[in-house]
């Protein structure tokens, strides 16, 4: 949150699990960050499952940090 203060770009990047989670404390903080939703569970993925979640959100992710 202080990043976007300051006018550096930031993302998240959430399992989709705590998505609900979130939106509940992005309200509450009545801040809308970037965020990108990955498959859940993360741990215990192999290195090339995380590289394909990877590769998937890596466009996106440029995309919101490169956003004006």
């Amino acid at each position: 949150m202080t990043l976007d203060a300051r006018g550096i770009p930031g993302i998240s990047v959430v399992t989709a699990e705590f998505r609900n989670a979130l939106e509940a404390q992005s309200s509450a903080l009545g801040f809308e960050p970037a965020v990108l939703f990955v498959p859940h569970p993360i741990q215990n993925r192999t290195p090339d499952e995380l590289r394909k979640i990877a590769d998937d959100i890596i466009e996106p992710a440029l995309k919101m940090l490169t956003a004006q």
